[in-house]
């Protein structure tokens, strides 16, 4: 039985939307660019909401409650 990983901000935001395919509509309502983007291997949670000017406390919040979901 495969476990899910817990939730670190210093995970990829590509790591991010392939554990919880959910989390691309969380980047998809914020604006954020990162599906699809070649850079979301490198890009980390904070270093994404940083890039496209996005509240990352507001963007963590969201991410929790559909992870959670």
């Amino acid at each position: 039985m495969s476990r899910k990983p817990k939730l670190d901000p210093d995970m990829s935001m590509d790591d991010i939307m392939r554990a919880w395919p959910d989390a691309i509509g969380v980047v998809i309502r914020h604006g954020m660019l990162c599906a699809g983007c070649p850079i979301a291997i490198f890009h980390t949670l904070p270093e994404a909401c940083k890039e496209h000017r996005v509240d990352e406390e507001l963007f963590l919040r969201e991410l929790v409650a559909v992870i959670r979901a």
